[in-house]
């Protein structure tokens, strides 16, 4: 599966932007995805995670402002990102896979990976 994410930019805190994430090569109804994102100088972070079923979870730092969700007819997964902060600021990543995890906020539980995209949020 090949991932195309999109949608960064720079926004004022605040303000809002959705993140799309593309998948190709094959559907990815059945797989796990979820958001991370990599700050300048830090380690890639748990964002938000959707399941098969459409279940959700998010890491603290989000919680309440930004929202994952998935489209399997477009086989793309969105994350609604709402009311910015500065230190919101990060190159964002999605990921997906296919197999059974354990837990699903550690990069290691991911078998691809799209590009990334910047969201800058100025203060």
């Amino acid at each position: 599966v090949q991932l195309q994410a999109s949608g960064g930019g720079l926004v004022q805190a605040g303000g809002s932007l959705r993140l799309s994430c593309a998948a190709s090569g094959r559907t990815f109804s059945s797989d796990h995805m979820s958001w991370f994102r990599q700050a300048p100088g830090k380690e890639r972070e748990f964002v938000a995670t959707i399941s098969r079923t459409g279940s959700t979870y998010y890491a603290d730092s989000v919680k309440g402002r930004f929202t994952i969700s998935r489209d399997n007819a477009k086989n793309t997964v969105y994350l609604q990102m709402n009311t910015l902060k500065p230190e919101d600021t990060a190159v964002y990543y999605c990921a997906g896979t296919r197999y059974y995890r354990s837990s699903y906020i550690n990069t290691g539980a991911y078998d691809y990976w799209g590009q990334g995209t910047l969201v800058t949020v100025s203060s």
